[in-house]
């Protein structure tokens, strides 16, 4: 066991892990944001994708013990309170979503190359959102909304604050 300490979505924490135990396990079951999906947890899908110290990361693939001292942005960390982000929106506005399980995932590696690179062409769009897959949409839409994202003017999508109103977010 492991006392680690980090910041997630701007609200500290510190928790006791199991050693073998994954980041996305603690972070949805201990730290209660449940945007972060299990997918194929074995990094092949993008859907538990995070961002940490603000580099894309599959969670499933992160033991918990590493998260000490890191900074954690999940999906839920994007919008603020009741607003979305421009990139969120922009999912919604392009219907970059079905069923929507792998969204988050696309959302944290899109919010990654935006901050990173303001102004992506489609070629770094695309090689950004490889490591995530959907199986309903295809991608045509994930790439207009980034692309229409880029093109908004928005700076950096920092990570928000959030608070649990009691029990676990979900």
């Amino acid at each position: 066991m492991h006392t680690i300490e980090f910041s997630i979505n701007g609200e500290a924490l510190t928790l006791l892990v199991e050693d073998n135990q994954t980041a996305l396990r603690v972070i949805r079951e201990q730290a209660g944001f449940t945007g972060t999906k299990p997918g194929c947890e074995a990094g092949e899908c993008g859907a538990c994708t995070i961002l940490v110290n603000g580099k894309p990361v599959n969670a499933c693939l992160m033991l918990a013990p590493e998260l000490d001292g890191k900074e954690i942005t999940t999906v839920e960390g994007l919008a603020d309170g009741e607003n979305l982000s421009v990139l969120q929106q922009k999912f919604i506005d392009h219907a970059a979503l079905q069923c929507g399980y792998c969204t988050p995932g696309f959302l944290m590696s899109a919010t990654a190359l935006l901050n990173e690179n303001p102004h992506p062409t489609r070629q770094e769009i695309v090689e950004a959102i490889s490591g995530n897959l959907c199986r309903c949409t295809g991608y045509k839409r994930i790439i207009e909304a980034i692309e229409d994202a880029a093109n908004s003017g928005t700076k950096k999508i920092p990570a928000k604050k959030t608070k649990a109103k009691g029990g676990a977010r979900k």
